[in-house]
């Protein structure tokens, strides 16, 4: 793709947390990735103890960044995703890992789905989450050369197996808000991915897929990349057979009791 594709009806929204020097790499890559085949928008939101400023001196200046702060040493990812989408104001978004880039067709063709009105949300990407390794990251910052990830694709690990459904996905704005955004109930690392697709489908949304692989630029696995405590996986499943459990009216009678959709909160 040698010119940009326009897709400024589409916000990335990228909540971080830089806890690392690779953390930080891996968040530049994706937007030079972005913005090197994208004419689009990108809003970070950054949630740490203290603004040290780093983030504003290396991002380009039309990227929107957003700095609150926050003392706990756990990243609350929901809370501030739905901080994000309070925010956008393009009638689509993107709701996107700091360590993950798709191919660019794949991206393309997600925002067709959304625009035609055959989908209502989309992950852009199918079956293959691909970690990168350490190795092949390392050769793609130094490159930022597609074909290498996807020459080298077959020696990467695959993570959440079968069907994964984290890293980036597409929606329409008014689809998502309706669906209650995030469920905030799920605090720091994990699951909150399944209980979002679990409330799409229980409310009739339309979610459809691209074939294609997605990229998992690798780091190290901190508090804010595993479960923080013995007992939290255990209590975010709880909260999946609780949502799922219910009937697509029970669900909309608990969307409307989440503070987060409330104007004057």
């Amino acid at each position: 793709m040698g010119d940009k594709t326009s897709i400024t009806d589409v916000t990335f929204l990228i909540p971080v947390r830089v806890d690392s020097m690779v953390r930080l790499e891996n968040l530049l890559m994706v937007v030079d990735f972005l913005l090197t085949h994208f004419s689009t928008r990108i809003h970070i939101l950054e949630a740490t103890s203290y603004n040290n400023g780093i983030l504003r001196t290396l991002l380009p200046s039309d990227v929107q960044l957003t700095f609150i702060e926050d003392c706990d040493p756990v990243f609350h990812r929901t809370k501030y995703i739905n901080v994000l989408v309070s925010q956008c104001q393009t009638p689509y978004l993107a709701v996107w890992d700091t360590d993950v880039i798709v191919p660019p067709e794949q991206i393309v063709e997600s925002v067709a789905y959304l625009r035609e009105e055959k989908a209502d949300f989309v992950y852009p990407y199918e079956k293959k989450f691909l970690d990168t390794t350490f190795i092949l990251r390392e050769l793609y910052l130094k490159t930022r050369d597609l074909k290498l990830l996807k020459k080298h694709a077959g020696k990467m690990p695959k993570l959440y197996l079968p069907n994964p459904v984290g890293g980036a996905f597409f929606a329409d704005k008014d689809a998502y808000s309706n669906s209650g955004m995030e469920n905030e109930h799920f605090y720091g690392w994990g699951r909150e991915d399944g209980d979002r697709i679990n409330r799409w489908e229980i409310l009739g949304y339309t979610v459809r897929r691209v074939s294609g692989p997605l990229f998992h630029f690798t780091h190290e696995r901190g508090v804010n990349s595993s479960f923080h405590s013995e007992d939290q996986d255990s209590i975010k499943m709880s909260e999946i057979f609780r949502v799922i459990s219910m009937s697509r009216d029970e669900l909309k009678d608990e969307i409307d009791t989440w503070k987060h959709l409330k104007p004057d909160i």
